[in-house]
Order: structure tokens, then sequence, then C-alpha cells
């Protein structure tokens, strides 16, 4: 029996009063990994931020993570987020504080409170993405794949049910895209969900997955064309 990560049936999701996309019908089971493509303008930021509880979803069923994306409440979503992993295009590293304080602000954020256990976690999740060295150094003295890697790290702080990333190699050149990808592979292959949001179509043909397509405001599956 796999596991639902997320369930959208007969979704129409908004921006303001714009329909954006509308009849979004998906499921991704856990352990999944998955694109989301489209022109820019497409849709998929906004259907990103449905799924975060940015924009609300007042059409369709939507649930993720066993919350109720119709339902939640504003007091919900940070319990919601905590579930997620976010990963956004232009990393959202705080610049006035080290990686490690970084981190060390999204548990405290998130309610962790023993010290011993929160530097232990945050030595993990530098691991994971090959940054354990670097949790001195401050955002600006990393380069942008490293900085990327940060906000993988610091959106795995939580053990999220499923990573969402937005764009995560929007800002970088194409090794360092690769590099980041590979770091997303691993995350995947531990039996982490990843729905990424892209318009990297040379990541796409390297590594090949399951892939949804925001077109004429629908969502639906393509097959990748092997080459």
């Amino acid at each position: 029996m796999s596991e639902v990560v997320l369930e959208l049936n007969e979704v129409a999701i908004y921006q303001k009063d714009n329909l954006v996309l509308s009849e979004v019908n998906l499921t991704i089971n856990k352990g999944e990994f998955v694109y989301l493509i489209g022109k820019t303008g497409s849709g998929k930021s906004s259907f990103m931020k449905t799924l975060y509880g940015d924009l609300p979803l007042t059409k369709g069923e939507g649930k993720i993570v066993d919350y109720d994306l119709k339902t939640l409440k504003e007091k919900d979503i940070p319990y919601l987020r905590r579930k997620l992993g976010i990963v956004f295009q232009d990393f959202k590293l705080l610049p006035d504080r080290s990686i490690n304080d970084n981190l060390l602000f999204v548990l405290k954020a998130t309610g962790w409170k023993e010290k011993p256990k929160m530097t232990a976690k945050i030595n993990e999740v530098l691991d994971k993405v090959g940054m354990k060295t670097k949790g001195f150094k401050f955002p600006h003295e990393l380069s942008g794949g490293e900085q990327q890697r940060v906000a993988i790290a610091r959106a795995l702080l939580n053990d999220p049910e499923l990573i969402l990333a937005d764009e995560p190699t929007g800002n970088l050149d194409p090794q360092t895209s690769v590099e980041v990808m590979k770091v997303l592979q691993e995350i995947n292959k531990s039996g982490r969900t990843i729905l990424m949001a892209t318009h990297d179509y040379a990541l796409l043909l390297k590594y090949p997955s399951k892939t949804l397509k925001c077109d004429g405001s629908k969502v639906f599956e393509v097959v990748q064309k092997s080459v």
C-alpha cells in the first residue's frame, strides 16, 4: 500500500481573482521524485504556493501530508510547513547571521528547545548536503551553489514528509545545478518525496523522473522522450 503524500481532486488555483489552473487532479506517493515544468507564468509558483498554504484552496479537494488544504486555518500553516521542506530559488538565507545560526533560527521558530539536540541536527543536515565545514560562514561568503545546499539543509531540519523545491537551480550555472541536483537525488534515495518546479530541461534529460506540466491552465503528466 503506497502512502499518498499529496492528492488533489478537481482543484482550481487562483491568484487573487484570476484563475491560474483548473481541474487539477494528481497524486504523489511517498518516495517519488516529481518534476513540475511549464513556461514562466504558467502557474508553477501559484501551484507551489497553494501547497504550502500561501494561497488558499477555494475550489476542489486537496490533501497534503495529512492536512486538508481546503479547511486549512491560518494557525495550522506553521505546522503544515514543518512537515514540508521548502526550497526557494533565491535561497532566502538571513544575511546577518552565520549558516549555523540561520539553521538554529529555524529550529527555534519551529519549537525546538534543547541546545545539544539542535546542534546535532544542524550538523546532520549540513553533512547531508556536503556543507558540514561551512557552518561558521555567512551567506555572502558562500557561492550560489553552496547557499542553495544550505537552503536544502534548512528544508531537511524537521524531517519533512515532502520537499517542495521551487526552481532550486534557477539562479545557478549548469555545473552547479547538476551538483545541487545530485544532492536532491541523494535525499530522494533516502526515501524523501520531492516535488520540484523547474524550467531546466537539461536536468530532466539527465535525471528523468515523473513529470507534470503546467500549460493552458491545466496540469498533466507528460512522458519524457528518451534521447
